[in-house]
């Protein structure tokens, strides 16, 4: 296979799909790790039904309940581990050069996922995500120095 000079190979892209946690129980407003209330337990199945079909083949959670049961029907569907992350602590360049040419799925929350995004993009672009939204899908496309993103609603 040859490349034109400025032609970039696929094997260099990446993609990433970044969403917030499903609806959360939220009786005890002191639980700091609530699980997913009925209505996220379908919004997960529904995740699981979306990205099937997308190539995901890494999956990055924190490691709550509540993103954790977002995820785990995808995962037990694709057989695919969950590699827990902690958005205090994550080194985006290393994160980027660790997933070249991989299609990864990233969970976390309303306030960490647009840092995240802004981060992969390197550009102050989304605001956090309302507190009652959990339909959110970024996606970013990272191939070589070519980046592009966008956010849509799944609902």
């Amino acid at each position: 296979m040859s490349f034109l000079l400025g032609e970039v190979s696929h094997e260099n892209c990446s993609t990433f799909y970044l969403i917030r946690h499903a609806e959360k129980i939220r009786l005890d407003k002191s639980e700091s790790n609530p699980d997913l209330n009925e209505k996220g337990l379908i919004r997960a199945e529904g995740w699981k039904t979306y990205f099937l079909d997308k190539g995901v083949s890494k999956i990055y959670s924190t490691n709550y309940k509540r993103t954790l049961n977002t995820v785990k029907p995808f995962a037990n569907e694709k057989n695919i581990e969950i590699i827990l992350y902690s958005p205090s602590y994550i080194e985006y360049d290393k994160f980027v050069k660790s997933n070249v040419g991989v299609t990864a799925l990233v969970v976390g929350h309303s306030n960490t996922i647009p840092d995240f995004v802004n981060e992969l993009i390197d550009n102050e672009y989304y605001q956090q995500i309302d507190d009652l939204n959990n339909s959110n899908l970024y996606i970013v496309s990272i191939c070589g120095s070519n980046v592009t993103h966008e956010l849509i609603k799944v609902d």
